[in-house]
C-alpha cells in the first residue's frame, strides 16, 4: 500500500525527483574526481557496466510482474462477465416467480460489478461495493435453493444453480485479483537500484567530462519505465486502467427483453 496510496501524479513527481537527484549526485561528484579521471576511468566502468545490468534486470522483473498482473484482472473481468451472462441466459428458464426475481437481482449484481471497477481495492467504497454484492448473493442463492426445491428433478434449476455458483467464485476471484499487486520490497529495489545506477552513471561520464545531456535522458527514460511498472500495478488509480467495457456491454444487453419465455407451466 505504500506506493499503491498516492496520487497518480505524485508518484510521478517522486520518482521523477529521485532519479533526477542521484543522476544530480553523480554529476557533481565526478566534476569534483575529474582530475583523477585516469586512476578512476576503470574501476568506475566496471561498477557502472554491473549496476547498469541489475537495473535491467531488475527493471525488466519488476515489469513482468506488473503486467502479468494486469493481464490477470483483464481476463478476470471477461470471465466474470461470460458466468454472469450464462447464468442470466440459464435464470430465463426457470419457472416463475423465481425466474423474475432472479433476472432483476442479476441486473443489479453486475452492477455492483460494474461499480467494483471503479473503487479503490481495500477502500471502504470498495467495501460497500462487495457488501451489497453479498446480500444480492445471498438473495439469488435462495431464490435457487426455491427453484431447485420445487422442481428437483429438472435440468433448469441444476444447470442455473451450477453456473449461479461458478459467478459468484468469478467475482470474488477478480475482487482478490485487484488486491494481488507486487510487493512494496520489489517495488523499493527497482527504485533504489535504478537511482544506484544512475548516480554511477553520471559519475563516469562526468569523470570524463562528458554525456551530461545523455545521462539525464536516460534518467528521464528510467523514470519513465518505473512509472509505468507502477501504473500497471495501480488498477483503479493510473493512467493504465483494467476496461470494464465486457460488463457494461452485458449490462446494457440486459435491459433488452429476455430472449426465454418462461416455462408454460410456471
Amino acid at each position: 500500500m505504500l506506493f499503491f496510496s498516492l496520487s497518480t501524479w505524485v508518484l510521478a513527481l517522486i520518482l521523477f525527483a529521485i532519479t533526477l537527484l542521484a543522476t544530480g549526485l553523480g554529476l557533481v561528484a565526478g566534476r569534483k574526481v575529474r582530475h583523477r579521471s585516469d586512476d578512476l576511468r576503470e574501476p568506475f566502468g566496471v561498477m557502472q557496466a554491473a549496476l547498469l545490468g541489475f537495473m535491467g534486470l531488475i527493471l525488466a522483473f519488476g515489469l513482468s510482474l506488473a503486467v502479468g498482473r494486469y493481464e490477470d484482472r483483464r481476463a478476470a473481468v471477461v470471465a466474470e462477465s461470460n458466468a454472469i451472462g450464462t447464468t442470466y441466459l440459464r435464470a430465463q428458464t426457470l419457472a416463475e416467480p423465481v425466474r423474475t426475481q432472479s433476472l432483476a437481482l442479476l441486473k443489479s449484481f453486475t452492477d455492483t460489478s460494474i461499480r467494483l471497477t471503479q473503487t479503490v481495492p481495500g477502500s471502504s467504497e470498495a467495501n460497500r461495493v462487495l457488501a451489497d454484492s453479498t446480500q444480492i448473493e445471498t438473495q439469488l442463492w435462495g431464490l435457487a435453493g426455491q427453484a431447485l426445491n420445487a422442481a428437483p428433478t429438472d435440468t433448469a434449476p441444476r444447470l442455473y444453480v451450477d453456473s449461479l455458483n461458478q459467478t459468484f467464485d468469478a467475482q470474488s476471484t477478480r475482487a482478490y485479483g485487484l488486491g494481488n499487486r507486487v510487493p512494496d520490497e520489489v517495488l523499493l529495489l527497482e527504485v533504489a537500484g535504478a537511482a544506484l545506477a544512475l548516480g554511477l552513471l553520471a559519475l563516469h561520464l562526468a569523470t570524463m567530462g562528458q554525456g551530461v545531456f545523455t545521462v539525464v535522458l536516460a534518467a528521464v527514460l528510467v523514470t519513465l519505465i518505473l512509472l509505468v511498472t507502477f501504473d500497471l500495478d495501480r488498477p483503479t488509480r493510473g493512467f493504465i486502467q483494467v476496461p470494464a467495457e465486457p460488463l457494461i456491454n452485458l449490462r446494457i444487453s440486459m435491459d433488452a427483453p429476455p430472449a426465454a419465455s418462461a416455462p408454460s407451466g410456471g
